[in-house]
């Protein structure tokens, strides 16, 4: 996966700084999952929250424009994914893809969940066998139309 110039930039900027996505979170008032797929680059923030983000970051102000430019979207190879991370959700989809579309089915009806109309977040939950990690999508349905 290729990492835009501007976003490795960001990060180094975020790392030197110890600001956590938790902590632009507060400063921008926007999720934090958000705020990453931001300096990911495939989301688009508005003037103030690109300006609040880089400057956070102790970036200069001109890097803010960038983030105001719709990205094209969709990071990952056409391929299988090889970051052990991405991959489970990947092995997620093979294994309970099906499933889980049966149940929407059956719940909604033909149509499918919007990405676009879309949050994401992301959760700590403390378990004293181990921390489990709590992702919670949420897609407006979208119902296919007859014509």
């Amino acid at each position: 996966m290729a990492i835009a110039e501007i976003t490795e930039k960001l990060l180094a900027a975020k790392k030197e700084k110890g600001v956590t996505f938790e902590d632009l979170e507060k400063v921008v008032g926007r999720d934090e999952t958000w705020i990453a797929s931001v300096i990911y680059r495939q989301a688009s923030a508005d003037m103030d929250e690109a300006t609040k983000i880089v400057s956070t970051l102790g970036l200069p102000e001109s890097m803010a424009e960038i983030l105001t430019v719709p990205p094209l979207k969709g990071s990952l190879e056409p391929q299988i994914p090889t970051d052990p991370l991405i991959y489970r959700f990947y092995e997620i989809m093979q294994v309970y893809g099906m499933p889980i579309k049966a149940v929407v089915h059956e719940k909604f009806g033909d149509g499918i969940m919007s990405a676009i109309n879309f949050s994401v977040e992301v959760d700590k939950v403390e378990d004293p066998k181990g921390d489990r990690v709590k992702i919670t999508m949420c897609g407006k349905f979208l119902p296919y139309m007859k014509w």
